[in-house]
């Protein structure tokens, strides 16, 4: 769960960072924040969830 928050807070950084420096239009990250929502609800989330976790954990074992 802790690392599922801080994620958000870092690619919610990340994407207000883009959006103000003009990389991103607004409508473009509603669209990207939309589709992963929308992307959560479906049969590919276990496996997202699965494939963050092995990567987060392999970077914290270094």
């Amino acid at each position: 769960m802790a690392v599922s928050i801080s994620a958000v807070i870092l690619l919610g950084i990340v994407v207000f960072v883009l959006i103000r420096g003009g990389y991103v239009r607004l409508s473009n990250a509603l669209a990207c924040a939309l589709f992963g929502f929308f992307l959560a609800s479906t049969g590919a989330a276990p496996l997202i969830n699965d494939a963050v976790s092995t990567v987060t954990g392999w970077i914290s074992s270094i």
